[in-house]
């Protein structure tokens, strides 16, 4: 891989920071209403031990974000690119949980278009595995044009196998000027 899966991203409203050790309390701040999780696979997340597996898991992947608004300095939630795949040109992009207050707002859309927009200049495909569950995030990643290809069981890091759908949006599809 001759790219970071961990640069700053931003635009006007947002910013995509490295995550580290020292943004714990902060991100779990976000993170600890139970109604985050209500659709996600590992709906315990919201505990604080859950969530601390969690986290170790987001910084040993070592393409983990912490997504902070930059108007108020706010973390508003997390995300990650993880499994990149060489020979199919992929990676992963997922993990993603905003508080509720930032649900509604227009927020996914725009730091995924960040992340789009970055990642579409080292491979050809993105994909995303969702909750079979996870509504929400099913109906969003379809109206950037993520397309369901596949079921699979994924085993989340120290969490049990969940089912999910994988997403894809290829670069040749990818039109950013939706958002």
């Amino acid at each position: 891989m001759n790219f970071s899966i961990q640069p700053i991203l931003e635009n006007q409203e947002y910013q995509l920071i490295p995550l580290q050790q020292g943004d714990f309390e902060s991100v779990y701040e976000t993170a600890s209403d139970p109604k985050v999780w209500e659709q996600h696979p590992n709906k315990d997340r919201y505990k604080r031990e859950v969530f601390e597996n969690f986290f170790k898991g987001a910084m040993e992947s070592e393409g983990a974000f912490k997504i902070i608004e930059k108007s108020s300095g706010e973390v508003l939630g997390s995300t990650r690119f993880y499994n990149f795949d060489e020979q199919e040109n992929s990676i992963f992009i997922g993990y993603t949980f905003y508080g509720t207050k930032s649900w509604g707002k227009g927020i996914n859309p725009q730091v995924k278009k960040l992340m789009l927009d970055y990642i579409f200049q080292f491979v050809d495909k993105a994909h995303f595995h969702i909750g079979k569950e996870n509504f929400r995030s099913q109906i969003a990643l379809e109206r950037l044009g993520g397309e369901k290809i596949a079921e699979e069981e994924v085993a989340y890091f120290a969490e049990p196998t969940r089912t999910n759908f994988v997403y894809e949006i290829k670069k040749e599809n990818w039109h950013n000027e939706k958002i």
